[in-house]
């Protein structure tokens, strides 16, 4: 008789599971799924992709190196064309130029390319790498966590979980992981906050406010704690638990304090939004620049794929998004910020108002702003916002770098890791309304 009920328990709890998963289908707008089925800008978009990313692994064709932020953004679609030794051979050259104390280079050039420049890139050289030499913007605090990432996503993507036991000097891949992350703890750590730190930069960039190229730590950087490094390093923790549980005893209760003081400190809940900087000392900016009027696009999407905001507060960080830019006039969500910081609040001559990083539109990041809109069930608004972005890739044939306010395109046309976050929204999409 126990048996018996446990069975029709069992059945009742089956014939549940489809039903939930019919009403879930059900609930796709049939004209949204045509709609995304036959947009011809996707499979566009998608094409050219594939393209691009085929012609090599530097961030596009106005940069030399191969960028950790930007690898970890496109080696998923790298995979799509290139044999997993070749992806593996560009993260043991970060692997090998890691620094002694765990740190993790911006970017690798051949060594014959390096060019020294008074004022230019420091050069960086191990014993370990024979072909590449690395640099490091010590401004970010983002190398480390991007490192990590594009590892899991390369292990999620091939299955290839040997290669975390991979040696090279005298530490496994894992090891060296790990380690990167330790440099985090041990060297980019606010005791005030249990935050990690960075210098004063717009939203995601890696150019400080002072100095006229603000790619290195100076004797007038102002050091801060924000969203987007903070939520960079919780997406890099869940992604070593992961492929590597054994870890979860060190890093879970690290990884909960600072998911917890990213909201007690860096979220302003009556204003529904991330604070773009909490200094460890003082502001940069004049005492009567109100620096929290300014929104941050880029952080807040990377806040939202670290898990930190629930539906409801999803939705209102959207509808800022797209109010912003409605009022700047700018053409897509990847508006870096809204309103920019005001002309002269960075010496560098490219961070003036919607220029760059400083207000400009980055496909980069508003891409994955759609992925994050479709993981959390909102299809109707990533299809709209992700328009303006596939249909001014076919209108300039080309993935740029940014755009400005009037979303003339800018920097290099072939940045790659636009192409990436795009497919991989593209495809998340597809994916979502292909279930019908």
């Amino acid at each position: 008789m126990l048996k018996i009920k446990n069975y029709l328990f069992l059945s009742v709890m089956i014939a549940c599971l489809f039903s939930c998963q019919s009403s879930y289908k059900k609930s796709i707008d049939p004209e949204l799924v045509k709609k995304v089925k036959e947009n011809e800008s996707f499979a566009f978009t998608k094409n050219k992709a594939l393209e691009v990313v085929k012609t090599g692994f530097n961030a596009g064709d106005g940069y030399g190196e191969v960028w950790i932020r930007d690898y970890n953004t496109f080696i998923e679609l790298s995979a799509e064309v290139y044999q997993k030794e070749t992806l593996k051979e560009n993260l043991r050259v970060f692997l090998r130029l890691q620094g002694q104390d765990g740190n993790i280079i911006d970017g690798f050039i051949p060594k014959e390319k390096a060019v020294d420049v008074e004022g230019g890139y420091k050069y960086i050289y191990t014993d370990l790498e024979l072909n590449y030499c690395g640099h490091k913007n010590t401004v970010e605090t983002d190398h480390e966590t991007s490192l990590v990432q594009a590892v899991y996503k390369y292990v999620k993507k091939t299955g290839d979980i040997d290669f975390l036991s991979e040696k090279i000097g005298d530490k496994t891949i894992a090891e060296r992981l790990e380690w990167s992350m330790e440099f985090l703890l041990n060297q980019r750590w606010s005791k005030q906050y249990n935050l990690i730190w960075g210098a004063t930069t717009a939203d995601w960039g890696d150019v400080q406010h002072c100095h006229p190229w603000g790619v290195y730590i100076t004797d007038n950087t102002k050091y801060c704690i924000d969203i987007y490094d903070n939520a960079m390093f919780l997406i890099a923790m869940d992604n070593l638990m992961e492929i590597d549980p054994s870890k979860k005893e060190k890093w879970q209760p690290i990884r909960d304090e600072v998911a917890k003081n990213t909201m007690k400190y860096l979220w302003d809940d009556k204003n529904q939004k991330f604070i773009p900087h909490v200094y460890l000392e003082d502001s940069p900016f004049p005492a009567g620049f109100n620096e929290n009027q300014i929104f941050y696009h880029g952080g807040t999407a990377i806040a939202i794929e670290a898990g930190l905001l629930n539906k409801a507060q999803i939705k209102t960080s959207l509808d800022k998004m797209v109010a912003n830019v409605k009022a700047s006039g700018a053409g897509s969500i990847g508006l870096t910020m809204y309103p920019p910081y005001p002309e002269g609040s960075f010496e560098n001559k490219g961070m003036y108002p919607y220029g760059y990083q400083n207000g400009g539109d980055w496909t980069w990041f508003g891409g994955r702003m759609i992925q994050q809109l479709v993981k959390n069930g909102y299809l109707k608004e990533a299809y709209e916002q992700l328009l303006p972005m596939t249909e001014r890739v076919m209108k300039n044939d080309g993935f740029y770098e940014w755009y400005t306010e009037k979303n003339e395109p800018k920097g290099s046309g072939t940045f790659r890791g636009s192409a990436g976050v795009l497919f991989i929204a593209i495809e998340m999409l597809e994916n979502e309304v292909n279930q019908e």
